[in-house]
């Protein structure tokens, strides 16, 4: 498959850290642990994994802005573009040896994010995406799912630690959720969780509290594969968005109906 210099220079990156990510993965034990947050730990794998990245993109674009998981923003000379890392979607995953985690790209140019790839280092999966040219996996085209009712399909969720974010709205989604859909499940993985949308092997993916990094290259996918990606309310997905829902035009109407409808249900009581 011919893929652009741009997409290259993300896959080269990302399959240069995923090395380091699979020899700490196979030594899971070994690996040297600091808490960041009740539930949510960051590695001495994450943090190399996200210099590597940083070093290989600025090397092949010199200027450009970084934004990534553990180091921050660090702005470059070139104002209108800007990297978007996570060196380690489903850390937790990854810390207890599932082999469900993935590294994310995305390039914003000017407020748009123009390219995003999701690498799982363990599949080999490499879900790849770029404005106006599609969304594959590997060397296959993407297509969102085609199924239009809730009942038969397969939605994917969070279940957020009770330290953080509303937990009671949430459950109540669950419950409501669960009821109207074939399945629910829970992966561990937003970025991961944005690709199986765009691959079809996902109905829907909905969440509170994300981060930039978590969702950017995901967004690429799901719209270059013929979806909808949307914030909780149904508004123009932002990267300052705390919340997605992303799915066909069929599903993503249903879901937002009726996650809408739990939070009217939520302010009546």
């Amino acid at each position: 498959m011919l893929r652009s210099a741009l997409l290259n220079v993300m896959i080269k990156a990302a399959h240069k850290a995923s090395r380091a990510l699979k020899r700490d993965f196979g030594e899971v034990e070994q690996l040297q642990i600091s808490v960041k947050g009740p539930a949510s730990f960051v590695t001495a794998a994450d943090r190399r994994a996200e210099e590597t990245l940083r070093a290989e993109l600025e090397h092949a674009r010199p200027g450009y802005s970084f934004l990534g998981e553990e180091g921050g923003l660090h702005e470059g000379t070139d104002k209108t573009h800007c990297w978007i890392v996570d060196p380690l979607d489903g850390t937790l995953n990854f810390l207890h040896g599932i082999p469900h985690f993935a590294i994310s790209i995305a390039l914003e140019r000017e407020g748009t994010i123009i390219a995003g790839i999701v690498y799982n280092p363990v599949s080999d999966d490499l879900f790849t995406a770029e404005r106006g040219k599609g969304a594959f996996l590997n060397d296959r085209r993407l297509r969102v799912a085609a199924r239009r009712e809730l009942s038969q399909a397969v939605v994917a969720c969070a279940l957020p630690h009770p330290s953080r974010g509303d937990v009671i709205l949430t459950r109540n989604e669950h419950a409501a959720v669960q009821q109207k859909v074939a399945g629910l499940r829970r992966f561990g993985a937003a970025a991961l969780d944005l690709a199986w949308v765009a691959a079809g092997r996902l109905d829907a993916y909905w969440e509170h509290g994300l981060s930039p990094w978590d969702i950017a290259a995901g967004v690429a996918l799901v719209r270059e594969a013929g979806g909808f990606v949307t914030d909780l309310h149904g508004r123009e997905i932002e990267l300052k968005s705390s919340g997605i829902l992303a799915a066909n035009a069929a599903i993503h109407a249903d879901m937002l109906a009726l996650l809408s409808e739990v939070r009217c249900q939520m302010t009546e009581v």
